[in-house]
């Protein structure tokens, strides 16, 4: 799918694997409308992007919110792809210290991140679905974000490992549904990531977390992830698939 002066949604575009997402479109020639929560630092990020990217402030788990996601991408331009990024990730064990895992925690993950990107997809696909195809008959894409541990959730991963896990689930359902309307889906399961979160770890704990990555030994960097859309941007016959971004890791229990 041609980035160039085409349209496409991010989530969770405010900062991290998102921002990077959002950054590469722009540079691509496309322009991005940036979904967040955070609207002080999407706004700002949009800002620096320049007149190809718009920020809107959403809840990726409500359906008003979103249809005025795509109410708004429907004004702007030609939508030709989705890129969920939006996600939490608690850690919280099943049985902990002050009891069993509190049922709103894991209820609110499978929201965010499962419910999250359905409903942003099946937003999408219906206005993708209304475009002209190209020459390959591909009207647009979806790339929905997992993780390493939908595989080998670890302990206290168990709402996080479970709510990507079905993300890992619905790409090739969804694939199979959509080939019909030329809407190619794809997954994208990071490992170790430079994400907010992570980066705000004192450094020798940055460190630690790269040495356990086989190679390269450190953690991915949110340009890694962006390069890796592009590319299935770019490859129309790459559909239905799950990549692992993770430099071979494999986690371990804890």
């Amino acid at each position: 799918m041609q980035i160039k002066d085409n349209l496409f949604v991010v989530t969770g575009a405010a900062s991290g694997l998102g921002a990077a997402t959002a950054q590469m479109i722009v540079d691509e020639g496309g322009k991005v409308l940036m979904v967040d929560l955070n609207s002080e630092a999407g706004e700002e990020y949009a800002r620096k992007l320049g007149a190809q990217a718009k920020f809107i402030s959403a809840d990726v788990s409500s359906e008003d919110s979103a249809m005025g996601v795509f109410k708004l991408a429907k004004e702007w331009g030609t939508l030709r792809g989705l890129v969920n990024c939006a996600g939490i990730a608690p850690a919280v064990k099943v049985l902990g210290k002050e009891g069993p895992h509190p049922l709103s925690t894991f209820s609110k993950t499978i929201q965010v991140n499962l419910i999250g990107s359905f409903n942003m997809c099946r937003l999408a696909a219906e206005l993708i679905a209304t475009q002209p195809p190209n020459a390959d008959n591909e009207r647009g894409i979806l790339i929905n974000t997992a993780s390493v541990a939908a595989y080998e959730g670890q302990i206290g991963q168990a709402a996080y490992a479970a709510s990507k896990g079905g993300v890992v689930a619905m790409v090739i359902p969804m694939a199979r549904e959509l080939a019909k309307q030329g809407i190619r889906v794809l997954g994208i399961a990071p490992g170790i990531m430079e994400t907010p979160m992570l980066m705000s770890f004192p450094k020798h704990v940055q460190d630690a977390l790269g040495q356990t990555v086989p190679f390269p030994q450190r953690m991915g960097k949110p340009q890694e992830y962006a390069d890796l859309v592009r590319y299935m941007f770019s490859n129309h016959y790459l559909n239905g698939e799950v990549i692992r971004l993770d430099g071979a890791i494999r986690l371990t229990a804890k």
